[in-house]
C-alpha cells in the first residue's frame, strides 16, 4: 500500500489494463480525511447492515474493458458501495440507475445488492471521479484533483471502444472533462457548463478515431428524484441518447436499444 499523494499518478501510469488498474487502486491510500472516513464508517456500519461485513476501500469501475459508454457520478456512498465495494450498489441511487440500464438492455437485472448478485452490464462501464466514500458525500477540491488520474488512465484505457460519456452532476462534468482532457480528446475553453441534456462532442488530439460525446445528466441521488429534479423519464432519455451516440440501434419498441 501507499500512503504518498503522489501514488495515483505513479500507479494509474504504470496500469496497462482496465483490471491491472483497479486492483492498484483499490490499495490507494492518498487521501487521509477519506481512509479515515471509509475506514471508520465500515467499522461502524449502519444498524441495518450490522451484519456485513463492509468493504471499506476505495471502490474501482465496474463494467467490461471494451465498453462504449462510461457513466461517472460523484463518490460511493458511505453505506451502498463503500459496503458493497462495485459502484453504485446497495443504495437508492443505483437502484435508479440500474433500473434504467435494466430497461434500454444495457444490464442482465434491474436491481443491484451486491457484489455477487451476478449483475452484468453490456457496453457500459460505471465509474466516479473519487473512489473513496467523503464525509457528508462531499470530496473536497483536493480530493478529486488527486484521484483525477484513475479516471484519466480509464479514459485511456477504453479509448478504442469509448463513444459517449455520461457524467452525473455538475461535480461529475467537470471531473470528466477535466480527465478527458488529460487523456488526449481536446476539450473546448472555457469548458462548456453543466446542465441537464447538454451534449458536447470532442474530438481526439492526435485525430484518430471515432468522435466521443459527453453527456450532462442530473445526479441520481435520492434528493434529485424526490424532489422532481430527475424523474426516471429523463434518466432514461439521456441514457438513450447516449446509447445511440455509442452507435447502438432500436429495436422493438421506440427507445428500445441494446448493443447490436
Amino acid at each position: 500500500m501507499s500512503t504518498a499523494e503522489g501514488f495515483p499518478l505513479r500507479a494509474a501510469a504504470q496500469a496497462r489494463t482496465l483490471a491491472g488498474m483497479d486492483a492498484l487502486l483499490v490499495e490507494c491510500r492518498a487521501c487521509p480525511r477519506l481512509v479515515e472516513w471509509r475506514e471508520e464508517t465500515a467499522r461502524e456500519k449502519r444498524a441495518a447492515f450490522r451484519d456485513w461485513e463492509y468493504w471499506g476501500r476505495p471502490v474501482p469501475g465496474f463494467g467490461p474493458a471494451d465498453a462504449s459508454l462510461l457513466i461517472t457520478g460523484l463518490a460511493p456512498a458511505a453505506h451502498g458501495a463503500n459496503r458493497t465495494g462495485r459502484m453504485f450498489t446497495g443504495d437508492r441511487s443505483g437502484d435508479l440507475l440500474f433500473a434504467t440500464l435494466y430497461e434500454l438492455g444495457l444490464a442482465s437485472r434491474a436491481l443491484a445488492t451486491r457484489s455477487d448478485d451476478g449483475l452484468e452490464l453490456f457496453g457500459v462501464r460505471v465509474t466516479a471521479p473519487v473512489h473513496c466514500a467523503p464525509p457528508d458525500n462531499r470530496p473536497t477540491p483536493g480530493e478529486r484533483d488527486t484521484c483525477r488520474p484513475w479516471l484519466t488512465r480509464e479514459a485511456q484505457l477504453l479509448r478504442p471502444t469509448l463513444r459517449a460519456v455520461v457524467a452525473l452532476g455538475a461535480f461529475g462534468w467537470q471531473a470528466a472533462l477535466a480527465a478527458l482532457g488529460e487523456a488526449g480528446w481536446s476539450v473546448p475553453r472555457p469548458r462548456p457548463v453543466f446542465g441537464h441534456g447538454v451534449q458536447v462532442p470532442l474530438t481526439h488530439v492526435g485525430g484518430t478515431g471515432d468522435p466521443l460525446t459527453v453527456f450532462g445528466c442530473y445526479h441520481v441521488s435520492q434528493r434529485n428524484v424526490f424532489t422532481g429534479r430527475l424523474t426516471p423519464d429523463m434518466l432514461r432519455r439521456v441514457l438513450a441518447d447516449a446509447a445511440q451516440a455509442c452507435g447502438w440501434r432500436i429495436r422493438h419498441a421506440k427507445d428500445d436499444l441494446r448493443p447490436s
